[in-house]
């Protein structure tokens, strides 16, 4: 018999705001897009990352709350689950950075980082102009429309299953990928080891 998933706990802004510098934040989005604007003291492990982590992160749950963000909620929940599933208890941040920024809260943006739109504007832009792409060549290729209907197939499975593997495939894109990612990652994992 299997045991139903724990929901997840979920803090608001202002759950999170006066707890800051004592809960251990994770940012699980790629590294441009933290390199874009992050909560003052998250740190970044990218979400197809996060099983790197499990060990420092479970070290750090040991010495205090883990909360983990992303752009909006999707992936911290996924996040959240992965690590319920490895025994790391966190809890995540509803509306994410945006939410985050919306009131009126500081990002931290690293000397000279380069702005990455979020993972979310970029699915759209891919997934938009792939469906044109297919419509447009349709009329030159019979058949290519197909094209359209899968990305519409995807971002349909998408939705239903919560995943996203347009978002897995741009993250890995050299632009959401500084080339000191390993290094930072191993800089982090340290960090929460403490």
């Amino acid at each position: 018999m299997t045991t139903p998933p724990t929901p997840v706990t979920r803090l608001t802004i202002d759950e999170l705001h006066p707890r800051l510098g004592r809960l251990t934040v994770v940012d699980v989005r790629s590294p441009g897009e933290y390199a874009a604007g992050h909560i003052p003291g998250a740190h970044n492990v990218p979400l197809d990352l996060l099983h790197l982590a499990v060990p420092a992160l479970r070290a750090a749950a040991g010495r205090g709350a883990v909360t983990v963000v992303c752009a909006s909620g999707n992936r911290s929940a996924t996040a959240c689950d992965r690590l319920a599933a490895a025994g790391v208890a966190a809890a995540m941040l509803v509306g994410g950075t945006a939410a985050w920024a919306a009131e009126g809260h500081p990002l931290d943006r690293p000397t000279g980082a380069r702005g990455t739109w979020a993972m979310d504007r970029q699915v759209r832009l891919a997934a938009g102009s792939l469906v044109l792409a297919g419509l447009l060549a349709d009329r030159v290729l019979p058949g290519a429309r197909w094209l359209s209907a899968a990305v519409g197939g995807g971002l349909a499975f998408s939705a239903v299953s919560n995943t996203c593997a347009m978002g897995n495939l741009l993250g890995r894109l050299p632009h959401n990928r500084p080339r000191s990612t390993a290094a930072d990652l191993r800089g982090t994992l340290a960090a929460l080891q403490g």
